[in-house]
């Protein structure tokens, strides 16, 4: 039987890591027994995968924070659309609005999962213009998002977000992010994990994972951290991840920081940390924290997304105020003090991953949407 045809149409792609190529590295491995699979997204380097068609455009001489905008081929897009059975979207984007009004005019089913809200992303990731961009780019995600046939959400109160920024008219239904935790394991020996990426065992290691970028407001963690080593001798921040070179630049120069960049396998990374911090200004899921919790992190985040949801402060994780170093410094000081809490804490946050957040429910729960089509 010859399978249905799935044109996956991403702005952001491999072998660059973020939460939407983390996401399609998961799942296009069990999509391709069942579907004839391309990809159309930018060239950041090689890349294969065995029985996928993947189709690059060059990237633009043109950086937006740490997004390149890529140089189109419209002629190709088209086609592409043309011969497809269904449009798996990913992001908005140069490739992503073309993929979608083709979709439109050759009456193709768009079904999308829905990784961010753009108007919050577009505007807690620039310096000034902040409020003129975030009614423009809501404007812009209203347009494409609602010529679409079906959005997948991450969490529940996702789909209100979109009907207060009018997305109205696809159907929406909820497809919760999982993680593999037979992949993201606690470190057997936390001083041998410290070693196996280049650090001393002896130090006590707050980390970060993810994209470089003005909305994950890095600078509050570098102010927290260096507030801490008035009292401390052997920490280390280690931040794993690449972006806006201003921010990256802070951190190479920071004392006691390991900036290690982009790295393709993080999870030696996370099981070399003894505390992992997300200080974002605005997320949906973060991906990158569920990854934490399941290798027995504790987690010290802002209470954004749905992050606040499944973090239960002291219990699987703590909370500090956006923007506030203060505050995430006295965090850091109390678990840094304490190894039983991080132990208790990390533990408490695998089984909430565990019992919550299961990768084979992800995907066969994205399966069960695509097939309606």
């Amino acid at each position: 039987m010859t399978k249905k045809k799935i044109l996956i149409a991403t702005d952001q792609f491999l072998p660059k890591m973020d939460g939407v190529t983390v996401f399609l590295s998961k799942i296009i491995p069990g999509l391709k027994e069942k579907y004839d699979l391309t990809v159309i997204g930018p060239d950041y380097g090689e890349i294969e995968i065995p029985d996928v068609r993947i189709i690059k455009f060059p990237l633009l001489k043109i950086r937006l924070g740490d997004f390149y905008p890529t140089k189109l081929r419209r002629k190709i897009i088209r086609e592409e659309v043309k011969n497809t059975d269904i449009v798996f979207l990913q992001s908005l984007g140069p490739i992503g609005d073309l993929a979608v009004l083709y979709a439109k005019k050759f009456s193709k089913p768009v079904v999308t999962y829905m990784h961010i809200i753009e108007w919050e992303l577009f505007a807690n990731s620039l310096k000034r213009f902040k409020f003129p961009v975030k009614l423009l780019s809501r404007h812009y995600a209203k347009f494409f998002y609602n010529k679409c046939s079906l959005l997948m959400c991450p969490f529940l109160e996702f789909k209100e977000m979109l009907k207060k920024g009018g997305i109205t008219k696809p159907e929406t239904v909820v497809v919760r992010l999982g993680v593999d935790t037979k992949l993201f394991v606690p470190a057997d020996d936390k001083k041998a994990a410290k070693e196996k990426i280049g650090l001393s065992p002896d130090r006590l290691v707050i980390g970060y994972v993810g994209r470089i970028a003005r909305e994950k407001d890095l600078l509050t963690l570098l102010d927290a951290f260096n507030k801490l080593q008035a009292g401390w001798d052997n920490l280390t921040l280690l931040i794993v991840g690449g972006g806006v070179k201003e921010i990256e630049d802070r951190f190479r120069e920071a004392r006691n920081v390991t900036f290690a960049g982009f790295q393709e396998n993080v999870v030696p990374y996370l099981q070399a940390m003894d505390i992992f911090v997300l200080p974002s200004l605005t997320e949906t899921t973060s991906l990158v924290t569920i990854e934490a919790m399941a290798c027995g992190l504790p987690v010290v985040v802002t209470p954004v997304g749905f992050i606040k949801r499944y973090i239960k402060d002291r219990e699987n994780g703590l909370f500090f105020p956006k923007k506030n170093s203060t505050v995430l410094k006295l965090k850091l000081d109390w678990l840094l003090r304490n190894s039983f809490l991080r132990y208790r804490i990390g533990k408490r946050a695998r089984k909430t991953v565990e019992e919550a957040f299961p990768w084979d429910k992800t995907v066969k729960d994205i399966e069960i949407v695509l097939e309606q089509f």
